[in-house]
């Protein structure tokens, strides 16, 4: 009898170039990923200059340089070689890691989805040696001439897998990540000078230094007096580096650093732990920065437990965290002798009735003499009910009151109007208002009561009239008589030139300046003037928390930034005729029920359910 049995096999050996794809999605994420493993490799050639190209974002040129070892002919072909590496040669290295790179993926991965182009000469040799490798296909190796070291130039990442390409995020976003990933590299190797330049803009040029002078000039000049330094050895690790005062704390996250024998890490308890020490100072969704270094006996930690290598476990877990969390803490106790709980009052996104706002924009009308003024300012563009807002609200409020609306001043006509005394007899006999905890105001209606809160009615106002502001010819600024220098972050300048545009189109007049500066020369009419640079960072600050939060146009994003540092704070007080004019400009919105991230302005209780708790 004849063996039927199906012997084909349905197992068989994918190719090289499927293979090289699929580890480039577990290694090659993003642009950033790339700059990753090119720095990796180029710290651990030995050299002590790095030098590093982006245009758009990555997208078309990644260029690494350094002046290391440099490679041989020979090798040159071997380091795309998936799993070929000169940094371990047995078992046990795995388990004594010194160098950053160690799989041997990383050039066969980012060669299999891009044009490479590498150069190298070592230090002996006559000439340097040249190779291509487009897409996982190698192309003839040629001498060329190149000082000591080893330039990588990656060019048209994922040009081969369309799919990949669409899902990266915005230019500003990849050069974020790329940002982040150079300032890792910077911070954990002040032996080693960085020049950064994107789409021909100097972003670093960073020389040999310390680390604290590499902070200050990664992240700007208020760091260096606001830098809190702390260490401490015993004989199982050695933590040392600095944390920020609470006063630089940001809106996002992407200041905060840990490092282990020189190689970033992401530990999501540990991070819970330092950022938990400064809630005697901060608030909610405020992050300080902090560089926090570990040097560890490489035995006792193992960083080969994530494709990426951003993750790391330590054989001692829970020593390593209590002493990270005792020196953080000793440190910052010794910096604030007596614990300022004084909290910033740059409130983002908050719903809490108690948390105030520092709004940094003039709500004061002028004061003439023999008048007694006050109040917040209504300016003719922003907060103008007379201009073009839209106006369904103004329907909901002739519901509510009946018929139409008493005549009522019209503040457009001049800056330091006010009423007459039987006008505003007439309107707080017909309507009132009252304040309830300097946060929400309380006005009747025809059938009941009406609840408004303050500080939400006031964002819907501001953003909608922000959003108009965009699109008109020539926006409202007032000029500055002295301009205003600004050094930003390089993370928060790239995001600057992406929104210069909307800013200038709402009011600002901002010039872009080489090094990661700008100059300020007016703002918005609203913004009180000496307060411009905080408003400024502020509102790049909160449209980047936004970005993470919900999807809008960029313009409508900035507007929010805008209307939540110019609302009337909660805990405000103000007159009658202030809440008058509040809710009529709300009235006037084309969205009066909702602030601009839908939670409700407006809360009305029937006459019919306040009767019933009497009875």
């Amino acid at each position: 009898m004849s063996d039927t049995r199906i012997s084909d096999s349905i197992i068989h050996q994918l190719p090289p170039e499927i293979s090289n794809k699929i580890a480039a999605g577990e290694v090659i994420q993003r642009p950033a990923s790339v700059v990753k493993e090119l720095l990796d490799n180029a710290i651990d050639a030995g050299g002590d200059q790095v030098k590093i190209l982006i245009q758009n974002a990555g997208r078309t040129l990644i260029q690494v340089s350094d002046n290391g070892c440099g490679m041989s002919k020979e090798d040159l072909p071997l380091c795309f070689e998936r799993h070929a590496t000169s940094k371990i040669n047995s078992v046990d290295d795995l388990f004594k890691i010194r160098t950053l790179g160690f799989r041997g993926e990383a050039m066969a991965s980012i060669a299999s989805v891009s044009q490479v182009t590498v150069k190298t000469k070592r230090a002996g040799d006559e000439n340097g040696w040249e190779i291509e490798v487009w897409g996982g296909e190698e192309r003839e190796i040629k001498p060329t001439a190149i000082d000591n070291g080893t330039t990588i130039a990656v060019r048209n990442l994922f040009f081969n897998v369309p799919a990949r390409r669409q899902f990266l995020k915005t230019d500003v976003t990849e050069l974020r990540h790329i940002l982040r990933t150079i300032q890792y590299a910077a911070l954990a190797n002040t032996d080693v000078a960085f020049y950064v330049e994107a789409d021909g803009d100097i972003i670093y040029d960073l020389p040999v230094q310390d680390l604290k002078d590499r902070v200050t000039q990664i992240f700007g000049s208020s760091y260096k007096a606001s830098l809190i330094e702390f260490g401490e050895e015993t004989s199982y690790v050695k933590i040392h580096g600095f944390a920020s005062d609470p006063k630089l704390a940001k809106k996002s996250r992407g200041e905060q650093f840990l490092f282990v024998n020189g190689r970033p890490f992401q530990h999501r308890y540990l991070t819970h732990v330092i950022l938990s020490l400064y809630d005697a100072w901060t608030r909610n969704n405020e992050y300080p920065f902090y560089a926090l270094f570990f040097d560890i006996d490489p035995s006792k930690v193992d960083v080969n437990v994530h494709p990426s290598k951003m993750e790391v476990k330590f054989e001692d877990e829970r020593s390593v965290i209590q002493l990270a969390r005792s020196v953080v803490n000793r440190a910052l106790n010794k910096h604030f002798q007596v614990p300022n709980i004084q909290q910033d009052q740059d409130a983002f996104l908050s719903d809490d009735p108690s948390k105030g706002f520092d709004s940094g924009f003039s709500f004061n009308k002028p004061q003439s003499s023999g008048q007694s003024g006050g109040g917040f300012q209504i300016p003719s563009r922003i907060n103008n009910r007379s201009s073009n807002i839209g106006g369904r609200g103004d329907e909901f409020g002739k519901k509510l009151y009946g018929g139409g609306s008493p005549q009522r001043p019209n503040y457009s006509e001049a800056e330091n109007f006010e009423p007459a005394e039987e006008e505003q007899k007439k309107v707080t006999q017909e309507k009132g208002f009252w304040q309830l905890h300097n946060t929400y105001i309380l006005t009747q209606t025809r059938t009941g009561l009406t609840v408004i809160d303050q500080h939400l009615a006031h964002k819907r106002i501001i953003f909608e009239k922000a959003i108009n502001a965009t699109e008109e010819a020539l926006p409202s600024t007032q000029q500055l008589l002295f301009a205003q220098t600004l050094e930003l972050s390089a993370s928060d300048y790239t995001l600057l030139k992406e929104l210069h545009s909307i800013i200038q189109r709402m009011g600002f007049s901002v010039q872009l300046l080489s090094g990661n500066t700008a100059m300020i020369n007016g703002v918005p009419a609203d913004i009180e003037i000496g307060n411009e640079e905080e408003v400024l960072i502020s509102m790049l600050h909160q449209y980047q928390e936004l970005g993470q939060k919900v999807k809008l146009e960029a313009r409508e994003k900035l507007a929010i930034a805008f209307a939540a540092k110019a609302a009337i704070p909660r805990g405000k007080k103000l007159t009658e005729q202030e809440m008058e004019g509040l809710v009529d400009q709300l009235f006037a919105c084309e969205q009066p029920y909702l602030d601009p991230l839908k939670k409700p302005t407006i809360s009305y209780i029937p006459l019919d359910e306040l009767q019933s708790r009497f009875r």
